[in-house]
Protein backbone atom coordinates (compact mmCIF):
# COMPACT_ATOMS: atom_id res chain seq x y z
CA UNK A 1 0.00 0.00 0.00
CA UNK A 2 1.38 3.81 -0.93
CA UNK A 3 2.00 5.25 1.90
CA UNK A 4 -0.74 8.04 0.76
CA UNK A 5 -3.25 5.61 0.49
CA UNK A 6 -6.33 6.79 3.06
CA UNK A 7 -6.50 3.60 5.76
CA UNK A 8 -9.46 1.09 5.23
CA UNK A 9 -12.30 1.50 6.03
CA UNK A 10 -13.19 -0.53 9.58
CA UNK A 11 -16.52 -1.54 11.10
CA UNK A 12 -16.29 -1.31 14.83
CA UNK A 13 -15.86 -4.93 16.63
CA UNK A 14 -19.27 -5.21 18.14
CA UNK A 15 -19.82 -8.60 19.16
CA UNK A 16 -23.67 -8.16 18.20
CA UNK A 17 -22.12 -7.98 15.08
CA UNK A 18 -19.92 -10.85 14.93
CA UNK A 19 -22.79 -12.68 16.16
CA UNK A 20 -25.42 -11.57 12.89
CA UNK A 21 -22.95 -12.89 11.07
CA UNK A 22 -22.85 -16.13 12.32
CA UNK A 23 -26.21 -16.53 12.11
CA UNK A 24 -26.60 -15.44 8.46
CA UNK A 25 -23.64 -17.63 7.91
CA UNK A 26 -25.54 -20.68 9.81
CA UNK A 27 -29.09 -19.86 7.60
CA UNK A 28 -26.70 -20.26 4.40
CA UNK A 29 -25.81 -23.49 5.18
CA UNK A 30 -28.93 -24.75 5.82
CA UNK A 31 -31.26 -22.91 3.89
CA UNK A 32 -29.62 -22.06 0.70
CA UNK A 33 -27.89 -24.22 -1.99
CA UNK A 34 -24.07 -24.65 -1.61
CA UNK A 35 -23.46 -22.33 -4.42
CA UNK A 36 -25.71 -19.84 -5.92
CA UNK A 37 -26.20 -18.56 -9.47
CA UNK A 38 -23.93 -15.66 -10.59
CA UNK A 39 -25.74 -12.13 -9.49
CA UNK A 40 -28.26 -14.09 -7.25
CA UNK A 41 -28.67 -12.51 -3.80
CA UNK A 42 -30.83 -14.18 -0.98
CA UNK A 43 -30.92 -11.57 1.63
CA UNK A 44 -31.37 -8.47 0.61
CA UNK A 45 -34.67 -8.40 -1.60
CA UNK A 46 -36.15 -9.76 1.53
CA UNK A 47 -35.98 -5.73 2.42
CA UNK A 48 -39.15 -5.35 -0.09
CA UNK A 49 -41.31 -7.23 2.91
CA UNK A 50 -41.22 -3.82 4.22
CA UNK A 51 -43.88 -2.32 2.31
CA UNK A 52 -46.05 -4.78 3.53
CA UNK A 53 -46.43 -3.05 6.69
CA UNK A 54 -46.20 0.33 5.33
CA UNK A 55 -50.65 0.65 6.38
CA UNK A 56 -49.43 0.53 10.02
CA UNK A 57 -48.57 4.41 9.30
CA UNK A 58 -51.94 5.65 8.83
CA UNK A 59 -54.93 4.26 10.61
CA UNK A 60 -56.07 1.74 8.62
CA UNK A 61 -54.71 -1.64 9.39
CA UNK A 62 -56.70 -3.72 11.79
CA UNK A 63 -55.40 -6.36 13.92
CA UNK A 64 -56.90 -8.90 11.59
CA UNK A 65 -55.24 -7.78 8.70
CA UNK A 66 -51.94 -7.65 10.14
CA UNK A 67 -52.50 -11.40 11.43
CA UNK A 68 -53.09 -12.33 7.80
CA UNK A 69 -50.21 -10.08 6.56
CA UNK A 70 -47.89 -12.13 9.02
CA UNK A 71 -49.56 -15.49 8.05
CA UNK A 72 -48.76 -14.66 4.39
CA UNK A 73 -45.15 -13.97 5.34
CA UNK A 74 -44.92 -17.21 6.64
CA UNK A 75 -46.42 -18.88 3.59
CA UNK A 76 -44.08 -16.82 1.80
CA UNK A 77 -40.58 -17.27 3.31
CA UNK A 78 -40.52 -21.10 2.91
CA UNK A 79 -41.63 -20.54 -1.21
CA UNK A 80 -38.78 -18.29 -1.67
CA UNK A 81 -36.45 -20.15 0.18
CA UNK A 82 -37.31 -23.49 -1.75
CA UNK A 83 -37.22 -21.41 -5.30
CA UNK A 84 -33.20 -21.12 -4.63
CA UNK A 85 -33.19 -25.00 -5.17
CA UNK A 86 -35.05 -25.18 -8.16
CA UNK A 87 -34.76 -24.63 -11.91
CA UNK A 88 -36.75 -24.27 -14.98
CA UNK A 89 -40.34 -24.68 -14.90
CA UNK A 90 -40.47 -25.34 -11.04
CA UNK A 91 -38.96 -21.72 -10.40
CA UNK A 92 -41.02 -20.20 -12.87
CA UNK A 93 -44.09 -22.11 -11.31
CA UNK A 94 -42.85 -21.20 -7.40
CA UNK A 95 -42.86 -17.44 -8.78
CA UNK A 96 -46.16 -17.31 -10.06
CA UNK A 97 -47.47 -19.32 -6.35
CA UNK A 98 -45.30 -16.48 -4.90
CA UNK A 99 -46.86 -13.70 -6.48
CA UNK A 100 -50.39 -15.24 -6.19
CA UNK A 101 -50.23 -14.33 -2.87
CA UNK A 102 -50.72 -10.33 -3.81
CA UNK A 103 -54.08 -11.04 -5.02
CA UNK A 104 -55.18 -13.41 -1.71
CA UNK A 105 -53.73 -10.50 0.35
CA UNK A 106 -54.72 -7.78 -1.31
CA UNK A 107 -58.74 -7.02 0.03
CA UNK A 108 -56.78 -6.52 3.73
CA UNK A 109 -53.81 -4.89 2.62
CA UNK A 110 -52.89 -2.18 -0.39
CA UNK A 111 -49.75 -3.08 -0.45
CA UNK A 112 -50.34 -7.12 -1.25
CA UNK A 113 -48.64 -5.94 -5.06
CA UNK A 114 -45.16 -6.87 -2.91
CA UNK A 115 -45.78 -10.30 -3.85
CA UNK A 116 -45.87 -9.37 -7.32
CA UNK A 117 -42.40 -7.77 -7.36
CA UNK A 118 -41.27 -11.14 -5.76
CA UNK A 119 -42.76 -12.82 -8.63
CA UNK A 120 -40.76 -11.08 -10.88
CA UNK A 121 -37.66 -11.54 -9.27
CA UNK A 122 -37.96 -15.13 -8.85
CA UNK A 123 -38.12 -15.22 -12.51
CA UNK A 124 -34.95 -13.27 -13.44
CA UNK A 125 -32.33 -16.39 -13.45
CA UNK A 126 -34.74 -18.21 -16.05
CA UNK A 127 -34.17 -17.83 -19.92
CA UNK A 128 -35.80 -14.59 -21.26
CA UNK A 129 -39.08 -16.12 -22.97
CA UNK A 130 -39.74 -18.16 -19.65
CA UNK A 131 -39.04 -14.94 -17.30
CA UNK A 132 -40.96 -12.79 -19.35
CA UNK A 133 -44.08 -14.97 -18.88
CA UNK A 134 -43.62 -15.21 -15.05
CA UNK A 135 -43.52 -11.39 -15.17
CA UNK A 136 -46.07 -11.02 -17.52
CA UNK A 137 -48.46 -13.65 -15.28
CA UNK A 138 -47.90 -12.21 -12.09
CA UNK A 139 -48.97 -8.78 -13.70
CA UNK A 140 -51.93 -10.75 -14.97
CA UNK A 141 -53.28 -11.77 -11.64
CA UNK A 142 -52.62 -8.70 -10.03
CA UNK A 143 -54.84 -6.67 -12.34
CA UNK A 144 -57.87 -9.19 -12.33
CA UNK A 145 -57.69 -9.08 -8.15
CA UNK A 146 -57.41 -5.29 -8.14
CA UNK A 147 -59.73 -4.54 -11.13
CA UNK A 148 -62.65 -6.52 -8.89
CA UNK A 149 -61.69 -4.69 -5.57
CA UNK A 150 -61.48 -1.22 -6.54
CA UNK A 151 -61.66 -0.67 -10.73
CA UNK A 152 -60.43 3.22 -10.00
CA UNK A 153 -57.64 2.50 -8.69
CA UNK A 154 -56.27 -0.56 -10.69
CA UNK A 155 -54.91 1.70 -13.51
CA UNK A 156 -52.66 3.14 -11.04
CA UNK A 157 -51.42 0.82 -8.90
CA UNK A 158 -51.09 -2.17 -11.86
CA UNK A 159 -48.94 1.14 -13.94
CA UNK A 160 -46.67 1.38 -10.34
CA UNK A 161 -46.58 -2.06 -10.06
CA UNK A 162 -45.61 -2.87 -13.37
CA UNK A 163 -42.76 -0.10 -13.30
CA UNK A 164 -41.16 -1.16 -10.11
CA UNK A 165 -41.20 -4.69 -11.08
CA UNK A 166 -39.86 -4.40 -14.68
CA UNK A 167 -36.79 -2.26 -13.49
CA UNK A 168 -36.64 -4.53 -10.91
CA UNK A 169 -36.65 -7.14 -13.60
CA UNK A 170 -34.18 -5.57 -15.79
CA UNK A 171 -31.78 -4.12 -13.13
CA UNK A 172 -31.31 -8.04 -11.64
CA UNK A 173 -30.95 -10.05 -15.20
CA UNK A 174 -28.25 -7.16 -15.92
CA UNK A 175 -26.07 -7.20 -12.49
CA UNK A 176 -26.63 -11.25 -13.11
CA UNK A 177 -24.91 -10.96 -16.60
CA UNK A 178 -22.36 -8.56 -15.54
CA UNK A 179 -21.70 -11.31 -12.52
CA UNK A 180 -21.53 -14.00 -15.05
CA UNK A 181 -19.09 -12.03 -17.11
CA UNK A 182 -16.98 -11.02 -13.96
CA UNK A 183 -16.77 -14.67 -13.12
CA UNK A 184 -16.30 -16.23 -16.71
CA UNK A 185 -13.46 -13.10 -16.28
CA UNK A 186 -11.72 -14.89 -13.35
CA UNK A 187 -12.12 -18.44 -14.59
CA UNK A 188 -10.18 -17.33 -17.76
CA UNK A 189 -7.46 -16.05 -15.83
CA UNK A 190 -6.80 -18.34 -13.40
CA UNK A 191 -6.89 -20.98 -16.76
CA UNK A 192 -4.37 -18.48 -18.23
CA UNK A 193 -2.22 -18.51 -14.99
CA UNK A 194 -2.49 -22.53 -15.13
CA UNK A 195 -1.51 -22.48 -18.41
CA UNK A 196 1.37 -20.36 -18.06
CA UNK A 197 2.60 -22.00 -14.93
CA UNK A 198 2.29 -25.40 -16.91
CA UNK A 199 3.79 -23.72 -20.13
CA UNK A 200 6.68 -22.73 -17.30
CA UNK A 201 7.44 -26.42 -15.83
CA UNK A 202 7.77 -27.65 -19.74
CA UNK A 203 10.09 -25.00 -20.52
CA UNK A 204 12.27 -25.68 -17.22
CA UNK A 205 12.15 -28.84 -17.67
CA UNK A 206 13.81 -28.81 -21.18
CA UNK A 207 16.06 -26.07 -20.67
CA UNK A 208 17.59 -28.36 -17.79
CA UNK A 209 17.25 -31.28 -19.82
CA UNK A 210 19.35 -29.32 -22.64
CA UNK A 211 21.68 -27.63 -20.40
CA UNK A 212 22.51 -30.56 -18.25
CA UNK A 213 22.02 -33.86 -20.20
CA UNK A 214 24.96 -33.73 -22.68
CA UNK A 215 26.85 -31.73 -19.27
CA UNK A 216 27.13 -34.36 -16.97
CA UNK A 217 27.54 -37.27 -19.28
CA UNK A 218 30.72 -35.90 -20.89
CA UNK A 219 31.90 -34.93 -16.95
CA UNK A 220 30.56 -38.66 -16.35
CA UNK A 221 32.60 -39.82 -19.02
CA UNK A 222 36.13 -37.83 -19.05
CA UNK A 223 35.70 -38.88 -14.70
CA UNK A 224 35.73 -42.48 -16.10
CA UNK A 225 38.94 -41.58 -18.55
CA UNK A 226 40.68 -39.86 -15.99
CA UNK A 227 40.06 -42.90 -13.71
CA UNK A 228 41.83 -45.51 -16.07
CA UNK A 229 44.54 -42.97 -17.07
CA UNK A 230 45.72 -42.02 -13.18
CA UNK A 231 48.10 -45.10 -12.97
CA UNK A 232 49.19 -45.00 -16.63
CA UNK A 233 49.31 -41.42 -17.51
CA UNK A 234 49.54 -39.26 -15.29
CA UNK A 235 49.68 -36.12 -17.04
CA UNK A 236 46.80 -37.33 -19.13
CA UNK A 237 44.39 -37.82 -16.44
CA UNK A 238 45.50 -34.58 -15.10
CA UNK A 239 44.54 -33.00 -18.39
CA UNK A 240 40.99 -34.91 -18.23
CA UNK A 241 40.16 -33.55 -14.92
CA UNK A 242 41.02 -30.24 -16.00
CA UNK A 243 38.62 -30.43 -18.91
CA UNK A 244 35.94 -31.98 -15.95
CA UNK A 245 36.41 -28.88 -14.05
CA UNK A 246 35.89 -26.71 -17.64
CA UNK A 247 32.86 -28.15 -18.54
CA UNK A 248 32.00 -28.19 -14.84
CA UNK A 249 32.33 -24.26 -14.49
CA UNK A 250 30.36 -23.73 -17.96
CA UNK A 251 27.59 -26.14 -17.05
CA UNK A 252 27.51 -23.68 -13.43
CA UNK A 253 27.53 -20.19 -15.73
CA UNK A 254 24.87 -21.90 -17.84
CA UNK A 255 22.45 -22.69 -14.95
CA UNK A 256 22.71 -19.72 -13.58
CA UNK A 257 21.47 -17.96 -16.58
CA UNK A 258 19.07 -20.14 -16.75
CA UNK A 259 17.99 -19.55 -13.22
CA UNK A 260 18.11 -16.17 -14.08
CA UNK A 261 15.89 -16.30 -16.69
CA UNK A 262 13.19 -18.01 -14.61
CA UNK A 263 13.27 -15.75 -12.24
CA UNK A 264 12.53 -12.54 -14.96
CA UNK A 265 9.16 -11.42 -14.89
CA UNK A 266 8.32 -11.30 -18.76
CA UNK A 267 7.35 -8.42 -20.16
CA UNK A 268 4.43 -9.28 -22.84
CA UNK A 269 2.90 -11.65 -20.22
CA UNK A 270 2.49 -8.55 -17.95
CA UNK A 271 1.11 -6.11 -20.79
CA UNK A 272 -1.68 -9.33 -20.56
CA UNK A 273 -1.94 -9.51 -17.11
CA UNK A 274 -2.14 -5.32 -17.67
CA UNK A 275 -5.14 -5.59 -19.75
CA UNK A 276 -6.82 -8.40 -17.99
CA UNK A 277 -7.21 -6.65 -15.03
CA UNK A 278 -7.83 -2.84 -16.57
CA UNK A 279 -10.93 -4.71 -18.56
CA UNK A 280 -12.00 -5.85 -15.12
CA UNK A 281 -12.99 -2.68 -13.95
CA UNK A 282 -14.29 -1.17 -17.60
CA UNK A 283 -10.70 0.46 -18.47
CA UNK A 284 -9.49 0.58 -22.27
CA UNK A 285 -5.96 -0.45 -22.70
CA UNK A 286 -4.24 0.04 -25.34
CA UNK A 287 -0.07 -0.85 -25.75
CA UNK A 288 2.53 -0.83 -28.92
CA UNK A 289 5.62 -3.40 -27.82
CA UNK A 290 7.55 -5.07 -30.32
CA UNK A 291 9.36 -7.64 -29.91
CA UNK A 292 12.40 -6.56 -28.43
CA UNK A 293 15.48 -9.28 -26.63
CA UNK A 294 15.78 -7.93 -23.31
CA UNK A 295 18.08 -8.88 -20.99
CA UNK A 296 16.15 -10.62 -17.97
CA UNK A 297 17.22 -8.26 -15.48
CA UNK A 298 15.81 -5.39 -17.75
CA UNK A 299 12.90 -7.15 -18.67
CA UNK A 300 12.02 -7.99 -14.67
CA UNK A 301 12.72 -4.38 -14.01
CA UNK A 302 10.10 -2.57 -16.59
CA UNK A 303 7.83 -5.73 -15.94
CA UNK A 304 7.59 -5.28 -12.48
CA UNK A 305 7.45 -1.04 -13.29
CA UNK A 306 4.59 -1.67 -15.19
CA UNK A 307 2.94 -3.61 -12.57
CA UNK A 308 2.74 -0.85 -10.40
CA UNK A 309 2.14 1.64 -12.99
CA UNK A 310 -1.34 -0.71 -13.39
CA UNK A 311 -1.98 -0.98 -9.75
CA UNK A 312 -1.98 2.86 -9.15
CA UNK A 313 -3.97 3.53 -12.05
CA UNK A 314 -6.78 0.87 -10.90
CA UNK A 315 -6.64 2.38 -7.64
CA UNK A 316 -5.92 5.95 -7.87
CA UNK A 317 -6.31 7.36 -11.30
CA UNK A 318 -10.32 6.71 -11.98
CA UNK A 319 -9.03 6.26 -15.91
CA UNK A 320 -11.44 5.59 -18.28
CA UNK A 321 -8.84 4.66 -21.13
CA UNK A 322 -5.19 3.38 -20.67
CA UNK A 323 -1.76 3.72 -23.08
CA UNK A 324 1.55 2.15 -23.30
CA UNK A 325 4.11 2.04 -25.00
CA UNK A 326 7.77 0.13 -25.25
CA UNK A 327 10.21 0.82 -27.40
CA UNK A 328 14.19 1.28 -27.62
CA UNK A 329 16.28 4.46 -28.15
CA UNK A 330 19.25 4.58 -28.84
CA UNK A 331 21.24 2.87 -25.64
CA UNK A 332 17.87 2.99 -23.80
CA UNK A 333 14.72 1.19 -23.36
CA UNK A 334 12.24 3.42 -23.11
CA UNK A 335 8.40 2.30 -21.03
CA UNK A 336 5.93 4.77 -20.96
CA UNK A 337 2.58 4.48 -19.45
CA UNK A 338 -0.12 7.13 -20.14
CA UNK A 339 -4.23 7.80 -18.25
CA UNK A 340 -6.84 9.76 -18.59
CA UNK A 341 -7.43 9.66 -15.24
CA UNK A 342 -7.72 12.52 -12.15
CA UNK A 343 -4.24 13.10 -12.27
CA UNK A 344 -2.60 15.55 -9.67
CA UNK A 345 0.33 12.66 -8.35
CA UNK A 346 2.49 15.12 -5.99
CA UNK A 347 4.36 12.21 -4.20
CA UNK A 348 5.21 8.98 -4.39
CA UNK A 349 3.94 5.86 -2.43
CA UNK A 350 5.91 3.04 -1.33
CA UNK A 351 5.33 1.57 -5.12
CA UNK A 352 6.93 4.38 -6.86
CA UNK A 353 9.80 4.46 -4.62
CA UNK A 354 10.49 0.64 -4.73
CA UNK A 355 10.25 1.34 -8.95
CA UNK A 356 12.99 4.10 -8.65
CA UNK A 357 15.31 2.18 -6.51
CA UNK A 358 14.97 -0.70 -9.06
CA UNK A 359 15.47 1.39 -11.72
CA UNK A 360 18.94 2.84 -10.10
CA UNK A 361 20.30 -0.32 -10.10
CA UNK A 362 20.38 -0.28 -13.66
CA UNK A 363 21.12 3.42 -13.87
CA UNK A 364 17.40 3.58 -15.16
CA UNK A 365 15.32 6.74 -14.17
CA UNK A 366 11.23 7.54 -13.84
CA UNK A 367 9.72 10.89 -14.43
CA UNK A 368 6.31 11.52 -13.78
CA UNK A 369 4.33 13.87 -15.49
CA UNK A 370 0.70 14.20 -13.57
CA UNK A 371 -1.17 17.69 -14.00
CA UNK A 372 -4.60 17.88 -12.18
CA UNK A 373 -7.34 17.14 -14.46
CA UNK A 374 -5.29 15.75 -17.42
CA UNK A 375 -3.88 12.41 -16.12
CA UNK A 376 -0.78 11.33 -15.76
CA UNK A 377 2.08 9.89 -17.74
CA UNK A 378 4.98 7.67 -16.45
CA UNK A 379 8.79 7.42 -18.61
CA UNK A 380 11.14 4.81 -17.78
CA UNK A 381 13.94 5.05 -19.12
CA UNK A 382 16.83 1.58 -18.39
CA UNK A 383 20.07 1.51 -20.38
CA UNK A 384 20.24 -1.21 -23.24
CA UNK A 385 21.57 -4.41 -21.91
CA UNK A 386 22.20 -7.23 -24.58
CA UNK A 387 20.62 -10.51 -23.40
CA UNK A 388 22.96 -13.38 -22.96
CA UNK A 389 26.78 -11.75 -22.42
CA UNK A 390 26.74 -12.03 -18.51
CA UNK A 391 29.78 -14.76 -18.65
CA UNK A 392 32.96 -13.94 -17.36
CA UNK A 393 36.75 -14.47 -18.02
CA UNK A 394 37.04 -15.40 -14.41
CA UNK A 395 34.82 -18.30 -15.22
CA UNK A 396 37.38 -20.17 -17.43
CA UNK A 397 40.56 -19.06 -16.21
CA UNK A 398 41.32 -21.49 -13.47
CA UNK A 399 40.22 -24.81 -16.51
CA UNK A 400 42.68 -22.44 -18.21
CA UNK A 401 45.85 -22.33 -15.38
CA UNK A 402 45.32 -26.48 -15.34
CA UNK A 403 45.56 -27.20 -18.34
CA UNK A 404 48.64 -25.07 -18.85
CA UNK A 405 50.02 -26.90 -16.02
CA UNK A 406 49.57 -30.43 -17.15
Amino acid sequence: MDANDPAPLRLPDWPWLERLRALRAALERRLLPPTLAPGESAWMPLLYLAFLFLPLAFPMMRPLDLGLTLLSIVVFLPMYVGSFWLSGWRRAAMGLAMAALAPALLPVNPFANTYTIYGALSATGLPLPTALLVLLGSLAMLAVSHWTIDPVAAVFVLLLTMLISTTSFIAMRMYAANARKQAALRLSQEEVARLAKVAERERIGRDLHDLLGHTLSVIAIKAELASKLASRDPGAAQAEIADVERVAREALGQVRRAVSGMRAVGIRAEFANARLALSAVLVDFEYRAPDLALHPEVETVLALALREATTNIIRHAGARRVAADLQREAANVVLTVSDDGVGGAVADGNGLKGMRERLAVLGGTLAIESEAGRGTRLRIVVPWREPGNDETGRERAPARHLRAVG
